[in-house]
């Protein structure tokens, strides 16, 4: 890989020298590193993780950084639950090549685990990763995850109001337009606000509770409202918590937010493995059949039966139907129960005697929400995550100061130019970046990222 293109620096310090300052609102020799890994399902982002970790153990060539190998740190809302490795498409332990995996496998099913929690998880993991002079690399196909623990304050804190896990009403004085809003509330809503629920409900065993949430949001925040179906009663309720307890609208705390300019928690090293839509459409399908030699069918059946029957995971709460209505009603909006392909064979599998044809049916509509997701998580890099990356190096490019941030598009649409288009660049970037040595501009490192990062730097002019 030529190196003397267009360069960026990226100045990170060695373990032992932690001393560091701050110029012009650029942080830079104070931040330990950070990878990150990032794209879409069935690119390979864990097998080039486990690739750094290993060249980090093996010398990477020189070890002038200082680094004695790294530890990979899960960012999969599917993985971190325990066992279904087939659903949730856990590497397998033989081929972790004895690389520390952290957050896997450590929730149990039907547990909520949100965000801000595997926020602080990850941070925790991140500074002993720090204290073991290793370096943490954080991977998975959740970006929005990584996107907020790289950087800060984007998040809306309950800390003041949490209790030993459990929510607690705050007393806050509304904003003079809430107020406003708030009075002109029908007498059902102004109730509803008062005695809000301490948790979500099923949207399919409660649905006129779901939608009177729904209503609610709409009079005080329309704005946030219109983000969010009315059957995705967590980030309706998670939004009306935050309108009480914070006394002003989520849309305007959100805004403000927008408007900082902040910096990475982490001199951050960002790969984005990419893959042709068209070339990555078939692998996908290839790969849930593969699930479902796998013993995908049977995982699935373990799921159904390990579900308690009060209260039922699935269901999200109390219950008083027979079995066969369990089966009928549920909840896909919990847990691990999210992942995909549980909701797509879950009535099959429900039903004693269903046809080949059914089987058929579910197993494409495993694929096309597959590839459905694929494409969320390609928006989500592409709109969300590089922009936040960017306005870093534009900040500090202004600033006549080292950027704290930076991403790299590896193209990783053909398997067998692996090496090449992915292992190798990803570590000869990887060494220079700890060695704090000169970067290359990441639209120089092949025409895929020319093309792709080109675009989606254009878009945003």
């Amino acid at each position: 890989m030529n190196l003397s293109l267009d360069v960026l620096t990226a100045t990170t310090p060695p373990p032992k020298n932690l001393l560091g300052n701050e110029t012009s609102g650029c942080l830079f020799m104070a931040l330990r590193p950070l990878i990150t890994i990032c794209g879409t399902t069935g690119v390979g982002k864990s097998k080039l993780a486990i690739e750094l970790a290993l060249a980090l153990s093996q010398n990477l060539g020189h070890r002038d950084h200082g680094y004695q190998g790294a530890r990979i740190i899960n960012a999969d809302a599917m993985q971190v639950y325990a066992g279904m490795d087939i659903i949730t498409n856990k590497v397998p332990v033989a081929e972790q090549s004895g690389i520390e995996h952290l957050l896997m496998g450590f929730k149990q099913p039907g547990e909520q685990y949100i965000v801000t929690q595997w926020v602080q998880d990850a941070m925790q993991a991140i500074d002993d990763t720090h204290r073991r002079n290793q370096v943490p690399i954080v991977v998975g196909g959740t970006s929005y995850w990584i996107q907020h623990l790289v950087f800060p304050n984007r998040l809306v804190s309950m800390g003041e109001n949490t209790a030993n896990g459990k929510h607690t009403r705050g007393a806050t004085v509304p904003c003079g337009k809430l107020t406003a809003s708030l009075a002109s509330l029908p007498r059902e809503l102004a109730d509803l606000f008062a005695t809000l629920p301490e948790k979500a409900p099923s949207a399919t065993m409660n649905p006129e509770l779901a939608l009177s949430l729904h209503s609610l949001l709409s009079a005080l925040d329309p704005h946030i409202a219109e983000r969010w179906h009315w059957k995705d009663t967590r980030k309706v309720l998670r939004n009306l918590i935050i309108l009480k307890d914070t006394g002003r609208l989520p849309s305007e705390i959100f805004f403000d937010q927008s408007q900082l300019d902040v910096q990475p928690r982490y001199q951050t090293l960002c790969f984005w493995l990419y893959a042709n839509p068209d070339i990555l459409k078939p692998r996908l399908d290839a790969r849930v059949d593969q699930m479902v030699q796998q013993g995908l069918l049977d995982e699935i059946r373990t799921l159904k039966d390990a579900r308690p029957s009060t209260p039922d995971p699935l269901i999200g709460g109390q219950s008083d139907l027979v079995d066969s209505d369990l089966e009928d009603h549920a909840d896909y909006t919990l847990g691990i129960y999210q992942s995909i392909g549980y909701k797509e064979f879950h009535q099959y599998l429900s039903h004693p005697g269903h046809s080949e044809e059914i089987f058929l049916d579910a197993l494409q509509n495993m694929k096309a929400a597959t590839r459905k997701y694929a494409k969320r998580q390609i928006m989500w890099i592409r709109n969300k995550l590089l922009p936040a990356i960017d306005s870093v190096k534009v900040s500090c490019k202004s600033n006549n100061t080292s950027p704290v941030a930076i991403a790299y598009l590896l193209d990783a649409t053909e398997p067998s130019t692996w090496e090449s288009s992915v292992r190798g660049p990803a570590q000869s970037i990887t060494q220079n970046f700890l060695e704090g040595k000169e970067l290359m501009n990441p639209i120089e490192l092949s025409d895929t990222a020319r093309e792709i990062l080109g675009r989606v730097r254009q878009s945003k002019k």
